[in-house]
């Protein structure tokens, strides 16, 4: 395998295909060879097992992955990249490079057309900019994947892992919690990218709940009551969920009540079970 962690390689290749990198698609490729191999290995890739990823760059963890997995399905928003790829991954006869974006793909069909017979997770190394609306997608189209494995920036790495109702907690980290189970893998500091982000990173893998630690009635009805409870963070419950969902506060104040629920916590003190007890209650 091509060492694609190493500097002088990324750069002649880059050359030859006259590719620059784009501050819009958030593009930061590793060059610390240490990281890779631990990510795939931690990711669930092996034997009996297919690999969506998403964003693979000049394809530095791709090739870990195909060393271990049985398939590995590569989404590229990129087109410039495709042909980088032909070059540095043409090893490979278990690999598909799909250029399209991972958020408008129907990633359902896409495991039911690659991945037949197969577990499935997903490893990314993730553009900061839209950390949030992937992991969200990958969680909400609720896909038959045990792992989503990626690299995000340290800090929403942090929040995302967070235990819900603690400080630290806010929407997305309920929201995640509901899906999965978080834990945070180990940390990859700045000068691992070329070129070299503002801030560090860390790897976290979502370990995808099979059933929701809670049960729902109406999931719609759950996330808008996080959202709306964590509108405006500084707010107690009452007022944040009242003025968010316009209703009245007399109502929200009874209904936090009824759910045992002090109406002056903040949203980050509820627990998903908090949550799920308003979204039974409340009237929208």
């Amino acid at each position: 395998m091509k060492r694609l962690s190493d500097i002088g390689t990324i750069k002649d290749i880059l050359s030859r295909h006259g590719f620059s990198f784009s501050k819009g698609l958030g593009q930061n490729f590793l060059v610390n060879p240490s990281v890779c191999p631990r990510m795939a290995e931690l990711s669930g890739a092996g034997e009996g097992v297919g690999v969506i990823e998403i964003g693979p760059g000049i394809g530095v963890l791709t090739q870990e992955l195909c060393a271990l997995a049985d398939k590995v399905v590569a989404v590229e928003i990129d087109k410039r990249l495709i042909p980088v790829l032909r070059e540095t991954l043409g090893e490979f006869d278990n690999l598909k490079v799909i250029n399209d974006d991972v958020l408008k793909l129907d990633l359902n069909k896409l495991i039911e057309d690659e991945f037949q017979g197969m577990r499935v997770v997903v490893c990314a190394n993730l553009p900061y900019y839209i950390t949030s609306p992937v992991i969200m997608k990958l969680l909400e189209d609720k896909l038959p994947i045990d792992y989503i494995t990626v690299m995000v920036q340290k800090e929403a790495a942090q929040r995302i892992c967070a235990e819900v109702g603690s400080r630290e907690c806010g929407a997305v980290t309920a929201a995640v919690n509901f899906y999965s189970k978080p834990e945070m893998l180990f940390s990859v500091s700045a000068g691992s990218f070329m070129p070299a982000p503002k801030v560090d990173s860390a790897v976290m893998r979502l370990n995808v709940y099979k059933q929701p630690p809670v049960e729902l009635e109406d999931d719609k009805k759950f996330f808008t009551v996080v959202k709306a409870a964590f509108a405006q963070r500084r707010k107690t419950v009452l007022n944040s969920i009242s003025s968010s969902l316009g209703l009245e506060k007399q109502y929200v104040n009874e209904l936090l009540l009824e759910c045992e629920i002090n109406p002056q916590s903040r949203a980050e003190k509820l627990k998903l079970e908090d949550f799920a007890e308003i979204a039974r209650r409340i009237s929208l």
